[in-house]
């Protein structure tokens, strides 16, 4: 048994908006409490997002840390978190800021599971719609297989 990379604890949903900073450093703060990550990861995420904009496209960005930093990651884990009042996110609109921490190279794989449930209108409609973070969680859970 793999441990999940997404648990319900690490599942938020916020009815206002954040800033850029906000946003990541929640998505930080998270996967430092599921202990994913040290107290240096916020910091790593900056410097990523200051080389390469981590906007997705379809309302997501996905703030990571850069390589020189993965000592800052202790195992995979990643962080959900909608807005739905948005995120300024260089000038594009972001409803859902989805922080990874990936061990070695597992974020790749993380990564693409993420990118394929985004790329999908219906699924992101289904992610909108979700009422409760469990809900939210629930229709995410394809990231854990």
């Amino acid at each position: 048994m793999t441990r999940e990379v997404l648990g319900i604890g690490q599942v938020r949903i916020h009815s206002g908006s954040a800033t850029r900073e906000e946003a990541m450093k929640e998505a930080a703060d998270i996967l430092e409490a599921a202990g994913a990550v040290t107290s240096g990861y916020f910091d790593a995420m900056q410097q990523r997002e200051e080389t390469v904009s981590t906007y997705m496209g379809n309302e997501l960005a996905i703030p990571h840390g850069t390589n020189e930093t993965k000592q800052t990651i202790l195992e995979s884990g990643l962080s959900v978190v909608r807005y739905d009042g948005g995120v300024d996110w260089g000038g594009e609109p972001v409803t859902f800021v989805v922080g990874i921490a990936g061990k070695g190279d597992e974020h790749l794989e993380i990564l693409s599971q993420i990118a394929i449930l985004f790329s999908d209108e219906d699924e992101v409609e289904r992610l909108k719609n979700a009422q409760s973070p469990e809900e939210l969680y629930t229709a995410l859970s394809a990231v854990n297989q």
